[in-house]
């Protein structure tokens, strides 16, 4: 249809032909007057051709002076009602087309595609191609879900381009502080946020300096620069997502990241002197804590030991007290069966004990004569006395270079010496 259509207005598609859609008699016409070399028509001429054909199809006369009337007749083709008829359609089918064609669009892996109806939300196009009513019905608008993005408070950019009204605020304890965060976000609902805020990235903002200034002014000045950062990020973010849940705005908070805590510029040396002071004071109670910690210990220790020794005297005496008063009831006992047996058996027991701690002198009392037959006493020192030295000197002889005994070391070996021969001499008593 198409085709017969050009060939009745005399068009040519060939895009090679120079004088594409000219008669050859048009052509000759407009190269009259041009020197060989000079290449095809202009513009002008051509669309003067195409003008010419098409009143000459829909019925009018060619008329090179521009004026006259058609209804004199001529050389020129009549209209023919059934071919425009045609024309007509055919350009109106393709025109159909194409409106219908510009209702496609593509929504990329990752985005959702919002169609609306005059304006209103419609439906949600997936990933893919999709199509919709072309305009003026229904129009899409494209929301990227899956990138992750950030909105600054306190700064813009770099920390150096601070806001001040935005990073300023008070503590608890009436201290300002400085604080520069990011809060990152991604899209949960597009249509939520397409039309339930006007302006989103403010609004997102002004929420997380609201949430934030509420956070810090529950919280210690002291607890928002050191320990408690952490902290004040969580409960900025949680804050944040239920004033956003409460609007509506279709949005997920990530993360919340402290980018600067810090006092005011201008009480910075002021706030270092007192971090200063107090890290000191925390250095000087760890050094007296670490004395404590070493001294207290000690003395309850000491003070457990004596305890302990004094518990261990008091049952030593008790227990000896205890003894002394069963063995004195044991021996009353006997002494009771047999009183003269008990009372030679403590005499002589008492003697012993007296004798052994004293010089014995052997005294023949029977003739009651006073000479002093055997100074045992003196006896046994002499013999012990002897005993020690030939030891000595066969030490010394074993081994020359050996020490010598010292004479307190004799003096004890003699002291040990009596007191073996003295508990043997009592024990050949007793039998």
């Amino acid at each position: 249809m198409l085709v017969s259509l050009l060939k009745k207005t005399g068009l040519k598609l060939s895009l090679n032909d120079p004088r594409w859609g000219n008669r050859k008699d048009d052509g000759k016409k407009a190269q009259e007057g041009k020197k060989p070399g000079e290449g095809p028509p202009d513009l002008d001429q051509l669309w003067r051709d195409f003008n010419q054909r098409l009143n000459a199809f829909f019925g009018q006369k060619n008329r090179p002076d521009n004026g006259g009337n058609n209804n004199g007749g001529g050389n020129g083709p009549r209209p023919d009602m059934k071919g425009a008829g045609i024309t007509a359609g055919v350009v109106g089918v393709i025109a159909v087309f194409i409106w219908l064609a510009s209702g496609a669009f593509i929504v990329q892996e990752g985005q959702s595609g919002v169609v609306l109806t005059f304006g209103q939300y419609t439906r949600t196009a997936p990933a893919g191609l999709n199509w919709r009513w072309p305009y003026p019905f229904q129009t899409d608008e494209t929301v990227n879900v899956s990138q992750v993005r950030t909105v600054e408070v306190g700064y813009r950019t770099s920390l150096r381009n601070k806001q001040a009204s935005e990073s300023l605020m008070l503590t608890d304890d009436e201290n300002i502080i400085d604080i520069q965060f990011a809060v990152q976000y991604t899209l949960k609902d597009p249509v939520e946020w397409l039309f339930s805020v006007r302006d989103q990235e403010d609004t997102l903002r002004q929420v997380a300096e609201t949430a934030i200034r509420e956070v810090v002014g529950r919280s210690k000045m002291d607890f928002v620069l050191y320990e408690g950062r952490e902290k004040v990020a969580f409960d900025t973010q949680k804050l944040m997502q239920q004033i956003l849940e409460g609007y509506k705005a279709g949005v997920l908070i990530n993360n919340v990241t402290m980018q600067a805590v810090q006092p005011p510029e201008q009480v910075q040396a002021a706030f270092d002197d007192a971090v200063k002071a107090g890290q000191d004071r925390e250095r000087q109670k760890n050094e007296g804590q670490a004395y404590a910690n070493d001294v207290i210990p000690k003395a309850r220790g000491a003070a457990f030991r004596l305890v302990q020794e004094a518990e261990a005297y008091r049952a030593m005496v008790t227990e000896n007290s205890e003894g002394n008063a069963s063995r004195f009831k044991q021996v009353l006992a006997e002494y009771q069966k047999a009183p003269a047996v008990t009372r030679d058996r403590m005499y002589l027991e008492t003697m012993q004990q007296v004798f052994s701690s004293a010089s014995k002198v052997m005294v023949d009392a029977k003739t009651g004569s006073n000479l002093l037959y055997l100074p045992l006493d003196k006896l046994i020192a002499q013999q012990a006395a002897s005993d020690a030295s030939a030891a000595a000197a066969r030490a010394a002889a074993a081994a020359p270079a050996a020490n010598t005994v010292m004479p307190q070391e004799a003096m004890q070996t003699v002291e040990v010496n009596q007191r073996r021969d003295s508990r043997s001499s009592r024990e050949r008593e007793s039998r």
